[in-house]
């Protein structure tokens, strides 16, 4: 019998695109898409010359333009496009059950899931938690509008400089993890942060850090259960604050921009839990900007 307790092995496989929900950005684009795809039939249709217009030809044409008039776009998922009106809807992680509060603490939104998988032996993976990332969108154009403002969120779309000034900057934002494996334990959450965590303040900040890592791990106390459902919070308020909560209740606060920054590295720097989470994540940001 494998013991579960050891410290975590993480791989980087990403889980399947379906089971992902579409961004807002990742819809317009379809509906972009689709009405491109029609213009570009009526275009065909209404220019070509009779010499190019064989019949072959036109019945294709009028094929392509019909199904792309025909396409229901009211059935495509849009959960990334909720509104301030859709505030009491919960998302759904699909492959895990897990569930996400559109909004959290009234003023960030929700930009974004993905998942975290844990390798044992290198033979199975096993999700461990899935996570939302939320921001302040008012932050976000406060911080980041007068240099990004004018590129459209597909121009920013793998932008490095864009994805450093979100970890940079002072952007209120919350990483929040839903237990989804149920026999956790709250010393393995403890090793795995010593791991991942110490590796980019190692990065960032150099060697001399321990001290710091210690007061983040220790928060982690043995005495706390983190059964299945749990959710652990880690929060950048102002003035680069993290704030650390399991279940709703607070476990300690540490004001650091390096220890901020080592955090949302994780989920949104150059090598993340979860790329595909990342994607999406980082469009939703970058549509914030123009609304």
């Amino acid at each position: 019998m494998v013991s579960l307790r050891f410290p975590f092995s993480f791989s980087q496989t990403q889980p399947p695109h379906h089971s992902r929900p579409l961004s807002s950005f990742t819809v317009a684009a379809a509906l972009g898409a689709t009405a491109l795809g029609a213009t570009a039939a009526f275009t065909a249709l209404t220019s070509s010359s009779s010499q190019d217009r064989s019949p072959l030809h036109r019945q294709f044409l009028e094929s392509a333009l019909n199904f792309l008039s025909s396409l229901d776009r009211t059935s495509l998922p849009v959960w990334g496009s909720l509104s301030l009106a859709d505030m009491s809807v919960p998302v759904v992680e699909s492959k895990t059950g897990a569930t996400f509060p559109p909004v959290l603490a009234d003023s960030q939104k929700l930009c974004g899931i993905g998942l975290r998988k844990k390798s044992v032996l290198g033979l199975k993976n096993i999700d461990v938690y899935a996570f939302g990332v939320y921001a302040d969108d008012n932050d976000i154009k406060k911080c980041l509008a007068g240099k990004f403002g004018k590129l459209s969120a597909l121009e920013l779309k793998g932008n490095k400089e864009f994805s450093e000034d979100l970890l940079e900057n002072d952007i209120s934002m919350t990483v929040s993890l839903h237990i989804v494996y149920g026999r956790l334990s709250i010393r393995s959450v403890r090793t795995a942060f010593e791991e991942s965590v110490g590796s980019r303040l190692q990065k960032f900040g150099g060697s001399d850090n321990k001290e710091l890592l210690q007061r983040f791990t220790s928060q982690f106390k043995d005495e706390i259960k983190i059964p299945r459902g749990s959710v652990i919070n880690l929060s950048r308020e102002k003035g680069y604050v993290l704030r650390t909560s399991i279940d709703g209740q607070e476990v300690g606060s540490i004001q650091s921009k390096l220890l901020c920054r080592s955090i949302l590295d994780l989920y949104l720097g150059e090598e993340p839990f979860d790329k595909q989470a990342k994607e999406d994540i980082e469009l939703n940001l970058a549509s914030y900007l123009h609304k």
